[in-house]
Order: C-alpha cells, then structure tokens, then sequence
C-alpha cells in the first residue's frame, strides 16, 4: 500500500475518531445544568440550535481530517502567544498538540455561543466554557510544554527546582506573583507624591497633598478612589501619578486613603461608607481650606459611592461639591459586561446570608476574581513563567498594586451587590435609602465631567456613557482608548493613546449616536479634564504653607499613612 494510501486511510479512522469525540462533547454539553437568573436555585438543561449544531459538527470533522491529513510533517504557526516560542515550532508533536487543543477550544467556543436560551444563562455557559479552555492548555503543563521541558535541559533541572521554589512562596503569601513584589515599597518607590495625613476616622485617612505652585485655584479638589481598592493606582510614579499631576496643574487637593477592613469594620454597612466616608471627607476639606465648595472626583466603584454621596446632599438641600467627575463609574447598571454571569438571586441571597449582617469579602477572593475575567493573561501566564520555567516575573508597579488586595466589610458588600448589580436601583427615583434619604439622582444637578475606556471590562463603555442619561446637570462626557486602568493611567507626557471629544452639548440616547458628532485626538485626556476642571475652581489663591489647619486638624503622619499599607 501506497504512503498517500496509508494516509488517506490514518485520516479517515482519525475523522472517525474526532466523529465520535464529538458525539461524546455532545453528550457532556447538553447535560450541563445552569443556573437560570433571576430565580434562586432554579436550574435547566443546556438547549443547542440544531442549525447551528449541525454547521459545528460538519466544520469540526473537516478540520480534524485537514489536521491529521498535514500529520506531524508540516507544523502551522498557530498565532496563539501561548504556542509562539521556537520550542513549539521545532516539535512536531508539541505543535500539533497546540493544533488539536485550539480545534477544540474553537469547537467549545462554537457549542456555547450555540446555546439557546435567555442572554445571561448563554453569557453563564461562555464564561465556564472558557475558563475551562484555558486552564486545559497543554502549555499549562510540563509534560506538554516543550519550551519548559527545553529550559529544564538547558538549566540542568534548576528551572524546575526554582519553579517548586515559587510555588511555596505563592502558596505561603497566598496568591500568584504577577511581579517580584520584594522591589516596592509604598511610600518608597509607589505613592510617593509629598503630603500629610490630616484627618482619620476608622474607615479613611485624608491625606493633603502639598501644594507645586505658588498660587492654586479656591475650590479644593477632593480624590474619592475605590474602597474596593488602594488609592496609589492614582500615584504610582511620578511620571504617571493622576495626584501629583492634579497637585501640578494648582489644585489643593486632597484624597481619600480607605483603611482595609478587619474584623474591627465588619460591621460597617454602604450607609456608613457614604455619611463617614465620602461625606464626612468633604466636609473636613472644606472646613481646613474655608471653602464653601469642594470639587470631586470618583473612580470606579470610588464614583458610584461619590453618586450615593452627592444624591444624599441633594436630598438634604445642600450643595458642597461645585463640580463632580467621574472616571469609568457605573451609576446605570444595565450594562455591566462580564461580571454579570456572576450576579443572580441565588448569589446575592448567599453573600447576604454570610455576611448581610456582618463579616469580611476577603480582598484575595475579589483579587481572584477579577484575574479570572482574563484567565491567559491574568492566571495562566503566570503560572507557567513562575512555575514551570521557574522565572521571576518583571518589576511592574501595576501589578505589584493589582496584588495588593483589600477587604470589603460585608453589610457593605452585601448592600451594593443588590441594589447596584442585581436591581439597579440607584436609577429609580425614590426606589433606595442612603443616610436616611430617598435617593433621587435627578436632583443632582451639578456639572459632571463623566469619562470611560472604550476596552473597559469592568465599567464597559456603553455603560459609562449611560451616566450621561441619568445626570441631570451641565455634561461633558469622553472617551479615552484601552481598558479600565491603562486608559485612565495616561499621562500626557506619554503621548499614547487617542481619546474622543464632542463639543456640540448634544447627548444622544446611545453612545453610538453621540459618536457620530465626536472629534478623536492623539494623546491623553488628561488636558481636557484639566481645562474643564480649571473653569470650576474658582479664582487662584496663595498656596498654603502648611498641612491642615489649627489644632483640630494636625499633621498626623506623611503621606502616603499607614492606614494603605495595611495587608488584606
């Protein structure tokens, strides 16, 4: 018998093989059982489209035959980074292993986009498919690496006894290293911008920053950063700290350092974190600097707090804050991406049932999930370069920052989770209390400046842009290119980055529409928020020449306090 015979003939019984992997794929799918939202502990079998079932598996055995007809003979880039390195290229069996995985993977994929069924049980099903996926990678694996079985010969063993190594480490200081966090310190080489802690309660420190400027602008700029965070991703280095390049541009500003939860604070509930937390920080920065009004910035989860605090003013008849901005802050929580496969009844009832009453969300368990969201870059990655090649992973101060996780009081948890994710409640006029008050952030009419990421997954763009929608006052609204981090951390002097302007005042009832009428420019978006901000500061002053005021408010430590180096 011919070769072409023999391979024509290993093909076919290959396409019969694959036939039958199939059928057993199959099987295994539709007897997976979801979760249906939004009723607790319901559940229902997985459904398939039979037009797209069938289009899959006609794709997957054409596949599988093309790839055992090419054998071990002719190994194909696979354009996964994964599988990118000369070790892949030079095995045949390693590069076909690649192959076979991502046919598969791409046949997983094709199932769970197949599924019939409401949006979020079929969002449910993608995300378990592709955490699965990923953690299945044969370069996950020393026994399938060959680029980790390479460095294992060329290092003598040393690789994989310094992988072991790594991996007690990671296992004693409980998470994976993404950098060699033994080269930062905070308040060494991170949050170093100079200032003082000049007022703590026992959940924030505020910390003002001393002035760069002769002269800086009478309204005081107050930093409200997530609690669910550390605020030094706002002042990392000065190169790209958000702080000092405020402090820079003549703005007296303050922020807010939340302390990171123990036992001490499980009991603290969402109402305790606006009253004593955002409000309490504005009023004591505007009794140290005389001001009348502050302006305000929230991130992130730190904006939706700043939200709750302003609607929690209007309700009461007072108005402290001339200016607020927003920087990739979910307010409207119609959209909110990725983390909703995590949010249902069931889920909400159980973290209530926890901790509704009092307890702690463990920073490491949130730290955890967000790596997941990105499981090849955020997880798997790592494990591979710490563990099987037995690297150190580069110095990166955002990631030693990404590592430094904070707690979450539960009641606060708990309360966020349900009116915020699950029930959207803080767009319903009179629907929720904060502080005693119905909340109606209708009558928060202040002007906003409101910004976020187009390749956010956290706060994704069309949500961001829906606070436009929902604020009733005098807007500007950009938005800046990458993700939720990368595309606030962009400091001018970088020139990276474009970001998207739209002058006309118009606000259309989708992104889309709005940018229809938007302007893109190079470079960061910074400077426009520093102009916007500039006409809300009122007139320039004397900077200050000293920290705090009298003796109610004295200098209590420097910046960046003790309360941020506190370990979940």
């Amino acid at each position: 018998m011919s070769s072409d015979s023999l391979w024509a003939q290993s093909a076919q019984q290959y396409q019969e093989v694959f036939g039958e992997n199939w059928k057993r794929a199959l099987e295994v799918f539709q007897q997976i059982e979801m979760p249906v939202a939004p009723t607790a502990g319901a559940t229902a079998s997985i459904r398939l489209a039979p037009d797209k079932l069938q289009a899959l598996q006609k794709q997957y055995v054409d596949e599988a035959a093309k790839l055992w007809a090419e054998g071990l003979s002719a190994p194909q880039p696979t354009g996964d980074k994964r599988f990118a390195s000369e070790a892949w290229g030079d095995n045949p069996v390693a590069a076909f292993s690649a192959a076979a995985y991502l046919l598969n993977a791409r046949t997983l994929m094709g199932l769970a986009d197949a599924v019939e069924g409401d949006g979020k049980t079929r969002a449910q099903v993608r995300f378990g498919v592709e955490q699965w996926i990923a953690a299945m990678s044969p370069s996950n694996f020393l026994a399938f690496n060959p680029e980790a079985q390479r460095k294992a010969i060329e290092t003598k063993g040393e690789s994989i006894a310094q992988g072991m190594a790594n991996l007690v480490s990671d296992m004693r200081q409980g998470h994976v290293s993404m950098t060699d966090e033994s080269l930062f310190e905070v308040g060494r080489n991170v949050a170093t911008t100079e200032g003082a802690v000049v007022y703590e309660n026992d959940l924030f420190q505020l910390i003002e920053y001393k002035p760069l400027t002769d002269k800086v602008y009478e309204l005081p700029f107050v930093l409200v950063p997530p609690s669910i965070n550390k605020f030094y991703i706002l002042d990392l280095q000065p190169e790209n700290s958000l702080i000092r390049y405020c402090v820079a541009q003549g703005h007296h500003t303050f922020v807010v350092s939340w302390r990171n939860p123990d036992q001490s604070l499980a009991h603290k509930t969402w109402d305790d974190y606006i009253e004593h937390g955002v409000m309490e920080a504005i009023e004591v920065t505007r009794q140290i600097t005389d001001a009348s009004q502050v302006n305000a910035l929230g991130f992130c989860v730190g904006g939706t707090m700043l939200s709750n605090a302003l609607g929690v003013h209007a309700a009461r008849g007072e108005q402290p804050v001339a200016s607020a901005t927003f920087l990739t802050t979910l307010i409207d929580f119609t959209d909110t991406g990725i983390l909703d496969v995590f949010i249902t009844e069931g889920f909400v009832r159980m973290r209530e049932f926890e901790m509704g009453e009092g307890g702690l969300m463990k920073g490491q368990d949130l730290a955890s999930t967000f790596s997941f969201l990105r499981p090849n870059d955020l997880v798997w990655n790592y494990v591979v370069g710490n563990y099987l090649k037995g690297e150190t992973p580069p110095p990166f101060d955002l990631l030693y920052w990404n590592s430094d996780s904070t707690n979450l009081s539960g009641p606060f948890y708990a309360w966020y989770l349900r009116n915020t994710y699950l029930e959207n409640n803080l767009i319903k006029p009179g629907k929720t209390t904060v502080c005693g008050e119905k909340l109606d952030l209708r009558k928060v009419k202040l002007p906003v400046y409101i910004y976020g990421s187009r390749e956010d997954h956290i706060v994704p763009i069309n949500a961001a842009y829906a606070n436009t929608q929902v604020l009733p006052g005098k807007k500007r609204f950009v938005m800046g290119a990458s993700g939720h981090i990368a595309g606030v951390i962009n400091p001018p002097s970088a020139n990276k980055r474009k970001h998207w302007t739209r002058d006309d005042g118009k606000f259309p009832a989708t992104l889309e529409g709005w940018l229809e009428g938007a302007s893109e420019h190079k470079g960061s978006w910074w400077t426009d928020w520093s102009d916007w901000l500039s006409g809300h500061a009122g007139k320039q002053v004397a900077a200050p020449k000293r920290y705090g005021k009298g003796a109610k408010f004295k200098a209590i430590e420097p910046a960046p306090g003790r309360y941020v180096k506190q370990k979940a």
